[in-house]
């Protein structure tokens, strides 16, 4: 699998599933450049998964998605830069939850683009690179 440049935030995930046409767009002119999903949006997906209206249907189109994306482990250069972001962000009183903050940490670390249509939830972090077809 190429090396990925950018990172999916769960939201993207969920838009193209639910077949909002601008996301799955967006992410098929992307697929060249690699994309990767980080475990801890896996783990939020398999949610929606377990509580749909038709799971089968739900997992079937989820296991689809992902075998075409690398998935990034929450190792332990992103634990050391959640610890560093947290931390900063808490002293400036800035507030990030903490999957949010583990997202961007992944970004971070490799170097990704982040795919967000939730900016205000990274907007604290200044140098994480995002794109949204949103605001």
């Amino acid at each position: 699998m190429i090396q990925p440049a950018f990172l999916i935030d769960t939201d993207w995930v969920i838009d193209h599933l639910k077949g909002r046409s601008a996301v799955t767009r967006r992410l098929h002119e992307l697929q060249p450049g690699g994309l990767a999903l980080s475990v801890v949006s896996v783990a939020e997906l398999w949610e929606g998964v377990f509580f749909s209206r038709d799971p089968g249907h739900s997992q079937s189109l989820l296991e689809q998605f992902l075998s075409g994306v690398a998935i990034l482990p929450v190792d332990d250069a992103v634990c050391r830069r959640f610890g560093r972001l947290r931390g900063s962000l808490r002293l400036q009183g800035k507030k990030v939850a903490d999957f949010d903050l583990l997202i961007a940490a992944s970004a971070l670390c490799r170097n990704l683009t982040l795919l967000t249509n939730n900016r205000r939830h990274f907007e604290h972090i200044e140098e994480l690179r995002i794109e949204s077809l949103r605001g």
